[in-house]
């Protein structure tokens, strides 16, 4: 069975989603509005507190690494990117390029940026820390504004 429910945070609503204990998605507001969940999923804001008291220490500033237990969907490459991207220390970034030579596919840059772009965690698995690599902000799903946001969030935490 998938459940879902929001949890509140600065950036609006984040949809979260789990199958199995295990959370496999969080999605971000879209244009203002609530991501929408799957009319197959069942709503069960019970089965998120832990969920939803990390990602409130998190947006307090208390928290600088997570402790869920997740289930990502993607290809084995995909997960390789988003193993490299949860060893992005909270605070730290590190460029596309770096992540390529992490995975040991140095060639993979472009690659990486899409895998980036497929992850199904942000926040949880931090591809806001990825970065071009002469240090611009480049590429984010859900805008350079919310990415923005995230790294100003953990700059100011430190």
């Amino acid at each position: 069975m998938i459940s879902y429910a929001y949890i509140d945070s600065p950036l609006g609503p984040l949809l979260a989603v789990k199958e199995n204990s295990r959370l496999t998605q969080l999605r971000f507001p879209v244009k203002g509005n609530p991501a929408e969940p799957s009319l197959s999923w069942t709503c069960r804001p019970s089965m998120f507190e832990h969920e939803t008291r990390e990602i409130s220490a998190y947006f307090s500033k208390k928290l600088t690494g997570f402790s869920l237990p997740l289930a990502p969907m993607g290809t084995d490459f995909q997960q390789s990117v988003w193993r490299a991207m949860r060893d992005i220390p909270f605070g730290a970034t590190a460029s596309y390029k770096e992540i390529a030579e992490a995975i040991h596919n140095p060639r993979a840059c472009r690659a990486v940026g899409r895998a980036a772009g497929a992850n199904p965690l942000p926040i949880v698995i931090p591809c806001h820390r990825v970065i071009g690599s002469n240090g611009t902000l480049t590429g984010f799903g859900s805008g350079l504004a919310i990415k923005q946001q995230l790294l100003q969030l953990e700059a100011t935490a430190l």
